[in-house]
């Protein structure tokens, strides 16, 4: 089967990308043929499974436009990034919609107002209802029943033609060499008394780094820390519980060496890195507004809290999960969960509605 692939834009850093290319690696390993349509960013180095065919347009929808002028007839189209017309896309990125209305009540009022005259969020949304109400996309591929119930609700897209497949760790992840957690912890300069909650990734107001660290300034235990890992710009925090630890290549040491993985996060339609930290044992404390807490129970595997900003709430459940009884007990239950949600699952999931849609 040829199934061309769509993504505007490259970071190196970034789970789109990253998912893209595992999701290339498989299919050519499974013998079906790919393209990439993007754009002059993406480095050919990180595309070894076929051709690209790249796009000068910046914006959203001249790209959009570009990938329909230039798309082929004899093959599937499969897009990671909202187009004009696919027979499938997959809504990764979660509703625009809602995600500007959420982090709209989350900044001030002249933040939102200049974002909504940002031509790039116009054009984003009116692809999207493109898409989901005027027939832009044949199918679409959920990465979270959040997602999946949104997109329903607010455009009526039919059920019957939304899946959800939910993201996954490649194979090589579950086979990783064990190292010492003493000497992990060593590195990284925590003590043995410490209690250390790991926040990490990119997009720092988006996934509620500020809240985590008022919910970290009350905890009583004089031990607790809270270590961030990636790029942004600090916020003040006039506390020595918070390290910043910038962009860390090596996150195997740092999931082995910390406690528990905190991401209040104000939207995500499933977040790759709690996905990791579970796999590693360590419980997640996040919110409902997070499409990957649907795969966790609260209270046995981390914390589901309602709101990104209700501080109290983050406060108890990290108090809570102090606990190293509870840490102990959570850390089998967590790693066999995480051990159910692969890569190799996620694929072949995938291919079941391309492959569908092939023979419709």
């Amino acid at each position: 089967m040829k199934i061309g692939l769509v993504r505007r834009g490259f970071s190196p850093t970034g789970g789109a990308e990253s998912y893209l290319k595992r999701l290339g690696r498989a299919l050519t390993d499974a013998g079906h043929q790919t393209i990439l349509y993007s754009t002059r960013d993406w480095p050919q180095a990180e595309w070894p499974y076929g051709p690209i065919i790249r796009s000068d347009a910046l914006s959203p929808l001249r790209f959009a436009k570009a990938i329909q002028a230039c798309r082929r007839t004899d093959e599937i189209l499969f897009s990671l990034d909202r187009i004009m017309r696919c027979d499938c896309y997959r809504a990764g990125d979660g509703v625009h919609k809602l995600w500007l209305e959420r982090r709209a009540a989350h900044e001030p009022g002249w933040r939102t107002f200049f974002r909504r005259a940002n031509h790039k969020h116009t054009e984003i949304l009116d692809l999207e209802r493109n898409l989901f109400e005027r027939g832009g996309a044949r199918q679409v591929i959920a990465n979270s029943r959040m997602v999946q119930q949104e997109i329903i609700r607010e455009f009526g897209y039919p059920e019957d033609k939304i899946t959800v497949v939910y993201n996954g760790l490649p194979d090589l992840h579950f086979k990783r060499k064990t190292h010492s957690r003493l000497e992990m912890r060593h590195e990284w300069g925590l003590q043995k008394d410490d209690v250390a909650f790991l926040f990490a990734g990119s997009g720092w107001k988006r996934k509620g780094l500020r809240y985590a660290i008022q919910a970290i300034g009350r905890i009583s235990n004089p031990n607790a820390r809270l270590l961030v890992a990636g790029s942004g710009k600090q916020p003040s925090c006039g506390s020595n519980r918070v390290r910043f630890l910038g962009p860390v290549a090596d996150m195997h040491s740092l999931f082995l060496a910390t406690d528990a993985f905190v991401l209040p996060t104000v939207y995500d339609p499933f977040s790759n890195a709690c996905l990791e930290a579970l796999s590693y044992g360590l419980p997640v404390l996040t919110t409902a507004t997070n499409g990957f807490a649907e795969v966790i129970v609260s209270g046995v595997h981390g914390e589901i809290i309602n709101r990104a900003d209700d501080v109290t709430a983050l406060h108890r459940a990290l108090e809570k999960w102090i606990d190293p009884n509870l840490r102990e007990s959570a850390r089998e239950r967590c790693v066999e969960i995480a051990r159910g949600y692969t890569m190799r699952r996620n694929v072949e999931q995938t291919l079941n509605v391309l492959e569908s849609l092939k023979l419709a």
